[in-house]
């Protein structure tokens, strides 16, 4: 992996371009679409969790998304709190299948704030489901 990587785009990172963004598409495409040529080191919370639920540059965006949840474990993008750890969470188990060693730094993470969780999932559903995501998480690679 490039060193510059954050200074650079998904497309140009991936070097491979989408194209133009087809007419009438929904939020949700035209937005991944956008987010591909955004430069990483821009990206917020919100960006990391759209392309991360849509499995969307892996590679690139988990390392930045344990960055940002290694600061606030319940970083919110625009949904609810504990959105991003959620896509995080249910993300492409190939992954991080690849990435054991990331799937080991999530599970730490995850571990070392399960206070916060545990209070987030007292509250409301959301927090329940986050804990049930990261009962699947654990699974994926569980022989490590």
């Amino acid at each position: 992996m490039k060193n510059n990587w954050p200074t650079e785009s998904l497309e140009s990172l991936e070097n491979h371009s989408w194209g133009e963004i087809p007419k009438d598409e929904s939020y949700l495409v035209t937005t991944c679409h956008k987010l591909r040529k955004k430069q990483l080191a821009n990206f917020d919370s919100e960006d990391l969790r759209i392309m991360i639920g849509q499995n969307i540059g892996l590679k690139y965006l988990i390392p930045m998304a344990l960055d940002t949840l290694n600061k606030n474990i319940l970083a919110e993008g625009d949904f609810y709190e504990g959105d991003l750890l959620s896509s995080v969470l249910t993300s492409d188990s190939k992954y991080w299948k690849n990435e054991i060693g990331k799937w080991s730094q999530m599970c730490e993470l995850f571990r070392n704030q399960i206070d916060v969780i545990n209070i987030a999932a007292t509250k409301d559903e959301t927090g329940r489901n986050i804990l049930t995501a990261f009962t699947k998480f654990e699974e994926i690679n569980s022989n490590h």
